[in-house]
C-alpha cells in the first residue's frame, strides 16, 4: 500500500529532517487501523526519524508530532536502514530513467499522429450523427466511401464526428513545427482547409487564448508602460496627508458609528482617527474634515488616497480647488502608494483588537465600559508619543517640535 499527497506551502519550507518526521506522521494518521493494538516496526532510511521519540529540546513542530504520536510509543519500534540496501525501494519517490532509445522501456511518439478512421467515418456508432446532420440541413453533409465530408460554397472537408479527437486536431494544426504556434487567426484558416466539427472556430479560439507556450514566447506588442512617479517629500507637518477608511466596524458611540476615517501625516507621521459611518457621502466627508481637522492642522498641499468614489467626485474635486489643494489618486492595482494610510489601519486594527478581546468594548475594572470609538482619542495620543520606526524621532515631537 502506498500513501501520498502534495505537500503545503508552509511544509515546502521544511528542511530534509522535519520532512522525514512529517511521513512518519503523517503515514501513522492516515494507516491508524493497521498498526492500532500491535507491535510493529518502522523502517526508515534518515536516522533522524529515529531520535523523534526520545529528542531532548525539540522544536514546536517536532513537540506536535511527538503528543501526536504519543500513543504508538509502547508498540513501534523505528528502525534506521541505509538507503542503498533497501531491496524494496519505494519507486515512486526514485528519479525515472531517462527515456532514450538504449531504454527498453522507451517508446517513440508519432512525428504526426494520425485521426484514426473512426472518428471521421460512418459506424454503427454515429451513424445517427450523419442522419440528423442530413435531416435538417441537406446539401452541406456529403457520404463518400463511408466517410462524412462537410460541404461550404469553395471548400469540401472531413468532419470529425468523435468530439475526443478535436485536442489532437487542434494540437496538430498549432503546435507542431509545421503549424508553428502562430496566432489564432492562423490557426483558424489552417483546421479550415482539411477538417470541420461543431462550433470549430469557438474551440480553436479557446485552445489558442489557452496556449501556455505562445504566451510565453510571444514578444509584447502594448505601449511601454510609463516610469514610476516619486511622491514628492513634505517639508513641513501637514503639508501631505494620506487618507483611508477602515469599514467593517460594529455600531458603537452615540451614533452608532460603524467606520473610521484615518489621516496621517506624510511628514511626522502624526494619525488622525475619526469615527465616521461608511455610507458618508463626500459632502460629509469633507464637512468632517473641515470641522475636525483643518483648524489644527491647516489646509492640506496635497492629499493621497486611493480611488474610492468619495475622492473621485466631481463635488470633491470642485472643493478641494477652492481650498487649493491637489488630489493624487493611487494608480490602479497598485496599492502601494496608499502604503502609509495602509500601514497606519493595520496598526490601528491590532491596538483596537488588543483591547476589544471579548468584542469591540473596552471595560475597566470598575465596570464602567467604552466602544471602541471612545478608544480612538487613548490610542492617537499613544502612537503620537511613541517613537517612529524611520524617524527615530515620536510623531508629537516632529508635529510640535
Amino acid at each position: 500500500m502506498f500513501h501520498t499527497r502534495k505537500s503545503k506551502p508552509i511544509e515546502a519550507r521544511y528542511g530534509a529532517s522535519q520532512m522525514e518526521c512529517l511521513c512518519l506522521v503523517e503515514a501513522l494518521e492516515k494507516l491508524n487501523y493497521f498498526p492500532e493494538g500491535c507491535d510493529f516496526e518502522v523502517i526508515t532510511d534518515y536516522a533522524t526519524v529515529k531520535s523523534l521519540l526520545n529528542m531532548k529540546n525539540p522544536n514546536r513542530h517536532m513537540l506536535r508530532w511527538q503528543i501526536a504520536i504519543h500513543e504508538y510509543w509502547g508498540n513501534m519500534t523505528i528502525v534506521h536502514k541505509d538507503g542503498n540496501i533497501h531491496e524494496n525501494a519505494d519507486g515512486l519517490h526514485r528519479w525515472p530513467l531517462p527515456t532514450n532509445i538504449d531504454n527498453r522501456a522507451y517508446v517513440p511518439e508519432e512525428a504526426s499522429p494520425q485521426i484514426p478512421i473512426e472518428g471521421i467515418s460512418v459506424t454503427d456508432l454515429n451513424t445517427t450523427f450523419f442522419e440528423e446532420k442530413k435531416s435538417y440541413d441537406e446539401g452541406r453533409f456529403h457520404l463518400l466511401d463511408g466517410i462524412i465530408y462537410h460541404r461550404t460554397k469553395h471548400t469540401c472537408v472531413m468532419a470529425v464526428v468523435d468530439r475526443s479527437l478535436i485536442n489532437l486536431v487542434l494540437k496538430d494544426c498549432h503546435e507542431s513545427p509545421f503549424s508553428g504556434h502562430l496566432s489564432e487567426d492562423r490557426t483558424r484558416e489552417k483546421v479550415k482547409t482539411c477538417i470541420w466539427w461543431p462550433m470549430w472556430q469557438k474551440d480553436v479560439a479557446e485552445y489558442c487564448e489557452t496556449c501556455d507556450r505562445r504566451q510565453k514566447a510571444n514578444k509584447f506588442t502594448g505601449k511601454r508602460l510609463g516610469n514610476m512617479i516619486k511622491i514628492l517629500e513634505p517639508r513641513r507637518p501637514w503639508e501631505i496627508i494620506h487618507m483611508d477608511w477602515v469599514t467593517g466596524l460594529p455600531p458603537g458611540g452615540d451614533r452608532s458609528y460603524n467606520a473610521c476615517l484615518v489621516i496621517v501625516d506624510r511628514f511626522s507621521k502624526t494619525p488622525i482617527f475619526l469615527p465616521c459611518h461608511k455610507d458618508d457621502t463626500a459632502m460629509d466627508t469633507a464637512l468632517l474634515i473641515w470641522n475636525r481637522v483643518v483648524s489644527w492642522t491647516g489646509i492640506f498641499k496635497n492629499i493621497i488616497s486611493d480611488r474610492d468614489p468619495k475622492f473621485t467626485s466631481a463635488m470633491w474635486k470642485n472643493l478641494h480647488q477652492l481650498f487649493g489643494t491637489k488630489l493624487s489618486f493611487s494608480t490602479e492595482y497598485h496599492p502601494q502608494t496608499g502604503g502609509l494610510a495602509k500601514s497606519m489601519i493595520q496598526t490601528l486594527e491590532d491596538m483596537v483588537r488588543r483591547f476589544c478581546e471579548y468584542g469591540l468594548e473596552f471595560k475597566y475594572c470598575h465596570g464602567f465600559t467604552h466602544y471602541w470609538c471612545n478608544l480612538l482619542p487613548a490610542l492617537e495620543l499613544a502612537y503620537k508619543t511613541s517613537v517612529h520606526a524611520n524617524t527615530n524621532k515620536t510623531p508629537a515631537i516632529l508635529e510640535k517640535g
